[in-house]
Formats: C-alpha cells, sequence, structure tokens
C-alpha cells in the first residue's frame, strides 16, 4: 500500500485519488471474478451442508463428516461428505472421522477448511481456479471470535468475498415469512447443533436465543437412556436412525407404539446383543431435549414486547430445521404454549433457500447480513 501510494503521488495523484483508483480497480476485478464464477449461499450445518449455487438452488445436501489420516503432523483428507459418514465409529487407528462443526460454530479449523474447500470444488465441477461470493449462516448467539473463524475458513477455502447471515433470518426468509411487515413472526429453527428462537419484525431480529439443543444432543439422549434401562450401547449413527425411525416427542397413545429391533454391545458383559425398544422409551429418552426447547420458546414469549406478542397469538410459531421433523414437536409445543404451531414445507431447507434468497437478491437484501466482522 506505501510503495503504490508513493508511486501515483509522484505521477501527480494524491493520496485519495490513489485510494479510490486502487477501490475502483478492486471492484472491477470483483466484478470480472463474478462473471466467472459461480456464486453460492451455504448453510454450514452441524449434521448436514447444504449449498445454493446462483441461478440454480440447492446442489449440495451432503453430513458434515471428514475422515483423515496423520501423517508427519500433517492432516491428509481421506473422504468427506456421505462417504466420510459411513466410516464414523469403524475407522482403522491410523485415521480418524469426525465432524468439524459442534454446536454450529467450527470445532477443527484446519478440517473445516478443507471440507468448505472441497464442497466448493464439487460446485464448480472442481475448477479450483474460480473464486465465488458466498453467504454462510451462523447461529444468533455465536461469538466474534466463532463468526471471525467461520469467516477466515471460507476465505481460506477459496471465496473472493465472505459475507454471513443470522440462521433464524435466514430461517424466516426461507419459510416465507413476512419479516419485513411492522408486526411479528416468530421462528424455531431446530438444528443439528442448536436450536434458535427468534422474533422478527420490520426486516430485523427483535428478540433471539440459541440454546444448544438439537438432533445430536436427542441422539445422545437415546444412547445414554438405551445404555442405562436397556444395558445396551450404541453408535450415533444407529441412535440417529432410531430418532428418524420411532422418534416421537409425546408418548404413544396406545402406551408403547411403534417397536423397533437394535443392536449394540452389552454394558455387563461387552459381548454384541440385541433388544427390542418401543415409541414410549424414546418419547421418554427425548424428554430433556425437548424440554429445553419449549423452556427457550416460554422465555422468548415471555421476553419479546408485547404488542409483538399479540401478533406471535395471531401469527403462531413456525418450526423449521430437521428438529421440526420430530414426530408430535408441534403438538407438544401448541399445548405448552397454548399458541398455533406449523411446521414450514420443506423445514430441512428453510435455512439454505432463504440464505439462497439473499444471495439471488445480494443488492437489495443486504441489510439482513451481518455487520461486517
Amino acid at each position: 500500500m506505501v510503495y503504490g501510494a508513493v508511486i501515483e503521488s509522484a505521477h501527480g495523484v494524491g493520496r485519495n485519488g490513489s485510494d479510490r483508483k486502487e477501490k475502483s480497480t478492486y471492484t472491477m476485478i470483483g466484478s470480472l471474478l463474478g462473471l466467472l464464477s459461480t456464486d453460492m449461499a451455504i448453510d454450514l450445518g452441524t449434521a448436514n451442508t447444504l449449498v445454493y449455487v446462483k441461478g440454480q438452488g440447492v446442489q449440495l445436501d451432503e453430513p458434515s463428516v471428514v475422515a483423515y489420516m496423520t501423517q508427519g503432523g500433517r492432516k491428509i483428507v481421506y473422504a468427506v461428505g456421505e462417504q466420510a459418514k459411513n466410516m464414523l465409529g469403524k475407522t482403522p487407528v491410523n485415521m480418524e472421522a469426525i465432524r468439524p462443526m459442534r454446536d454450529g460454530v467450527i470445532a477443527d479449523f484446519e478440517v473445516a477448511e478443507e471440507m468448505i474447500k472441497h464442497f466448493i470444488r464439487k460446485v464448480h465441477n472442481r475448477r479450483a481456479f474460480v473464486s465465488p461470493l458466498i453467504i454462510i449462516c451462523v447461529p444468533s448467539s455465536a461469538t466474534s471470535v466463532e463468526r471471525r473463524a467461520i469467516h477466515q475458513s471460507a476465505l481460506a477455502a477459496g471465496a473472493r468475498h465472505v459475507e454471513l447471515i443470522e440462521e433464524p433470518m435466514a430461517a424466516a426468509i426461507g419459510a416465507g415469512l413476512p419479516i419485513d411487515d411492522p408486526a411479528g413472526s416468530m421462528v424455531v429453527d431446530i438444528g443439528g447443533g442448536t436450536s434458535e428462537v427468534a422474533v422478527l419484525s420490520l426486516g430485523g431480529i427483535v428478540y433471539s436465543r440459541s440454546v444448544r439443543v438439537g438432533g445430536d444432543k436427542m441422539d445422545q439422549a437415546i444412547v445414554n437412556y438405551l445404555r442405562r434401562e436397556q444395558k445396551i450401547l450404541i453408535g450415533e449413527m444407529s441412535a440417529e436412525r432410531i430418532k428418524k425411525e420411532i422418534g416421537t416427542a409425546m408418548p404413544p397413545e396406545n402406551g408403547t407404539g411403534m417397536a423397533l429391533t437394535v443392536r449394540g454391545r452389552g454394558t455387563l458383559d461387552g459381548v454384541p446383543k440385541e433388544t427390542e425398544i418401543t415409541e414410549a422409551m424414546i418419547a421418554e429418552a427425548l424428554k430433556e431435549p425437548v424440554t429445553d426447547i419449549i423452556d427457550a420458546v416460554k422465555i422468548a414469549l415471555e421476553a419479546m414486547p408485547p404488542e409483538l406478542a399479540a401478533d406471535i397469538v395471531d401469527r403462531g410459531i413456525v418450526l423449521t430445521g430437521g428438529g421440526a421433523l420430530l414426530r408430535n414437536l408441534d403438538t407438544v409445543i401448541r399445548n405448552q404454549a397454548q399458541l398455533p404451531v406449523m411446521i414450514a414445507d420443506d423445514p430441512l431447507k428453510c435455512v439454505v433457500n432463504g440464505c439462497g434468497q439473499v444471495l439471488e437478491n445480494y443488492s437489495k437484501m443486504k441489510s439482513v447480513l451481518c455487520p461486517e466482522v
């Protein structure tokens, strides 16, 4: 910067003129790169990463899992996404399969960067020289350090410019809520690592609360329950399958409900065993994480301004995220909050679709993005 200023001053251009020319040059280069690149919006989730490509829609939906080997102190990526997820709990001693995202933020900077780089290249058909504009979702509770880590990871992965948007804002836009109206809209986004509760009005977030409870805590609750009550130890993937097949937020009316046979390791003798579990058991196992989500909703209702509370009575609560698909969760929240509760269309993609809408209308919707980190 100093060298450039000295050269241009010798040609009769002042300091201000130098800055204007430099800014203009960067803008022109950015525009040219924008014509060559495929700008994208990324929902960098704890459980899954979804990528929305400008003008094309959602082009990638893969687990946020990376398998790597350590050689000479360096981590060598072996597999990313679905292939890496299939390796969870099954890797040899010289390999490890991990989720670099925890509670919606980066837990392993180096591995997360490689994962983002892999997904960018995949949607770009491996044209690594193209640098896209990327909009990434972050939890509303993420600290400035955590936001900077996501921002820097995306830049290091090859983005030419990175913008951040808070997840409840993206979820509300993706769910089709009228966020620009002078009335309150309430969204509960239940993801893999966090559940975000937010009230929006006039294009901004009036109140938001993030609790570190989501799909992962539900899976862990199932693992803990079966270990404690059935004396059997299962892995995360088995717990996730149980949650999807017979998971419910409230006990079934007939007492036991559906049944499922699970296999694992006995905690008493250490040998493989199988046992039958019921829907009622899983409802009991999920009682604590479900209660935490309900408590977050109640706290939000108590904290919001009275005028907005009146709007929520009329408009109700919209559930988004993968956790919204847990059977009867909407019914439980409806009974506890005494308010209308609806599940958004395609709740799994609400956040990435909302992020994509901001990308498509970038110049008009910049106000919903986070301030620069």
